[in-house]
């Protein structure tokens, strides 16, 4: 007989994490739902409106590829709901200057009220979460499984 918590779901981390993942996809759901998007939508809008702040000091609106990269996203899906959040007027999509198959991305003032309140409230229900974890080591950790490079 082996030792409770050296074997089954308890010392399995990928069970763990698929678990953690589920409760907190609950989480962001329920507080995503009152701003009326999706939580891919979210990570979407959010990405644009990072990525584009980052643009505006210097360097190039962002590329429906280079969000999909940011999101770790499928490329097909993230064009899907980029179109979306245009129809919804929160995000703009022209074609590059130098390469029409190229969409180069742009939050409206919508968009960017949205974003930063949905990140407010993203952020908060993160916190509540995750309170009573050593947040310093728990990112360092989800970096490194997650492959996270910074830009």
């Amino acid at each position: 007989m082996t030792p409770p918590g050296t074997s089954g779901p308890d010392a399995s981390p990928g069970f763990l994490l698929w678990r953690t993942t589920l409760r907190w996809q609950r989480e962001m759901t329920s507080t995503l739902k009152p701003l009326a998007l999706t939580h891919v939508q979210f990570v979407l809008l959010a990405s644009v409106w990072w990525l584009a702040t980052e643009a505006g000091q210097g360097g190039q609106l962002p590329s429906q590829r280079e969000v999909a990269d940011h999101a770790g996203t499928d490329v097909m899906m993230t064009s899907q709901v980029l179109r979306t959040l245009e129809k919804q007027g929160l995000v703009t999509r022209v074609a590059d200057s130098t390469d029409a198959r190229i969409k180069r991305l742009a939050v409206t003032r919508k968009g960017a009220a949205l974003a930063e309140s949905a990140v407010a409230q993203v952020e908060a229900a993160d916190a509540a979460f995750f309170s009573g974890v050593d947040n310093k080591r728990l990112l360092s950790t989800l970096r490194k499984l997650a492959g996270w490079r910074p830009r």
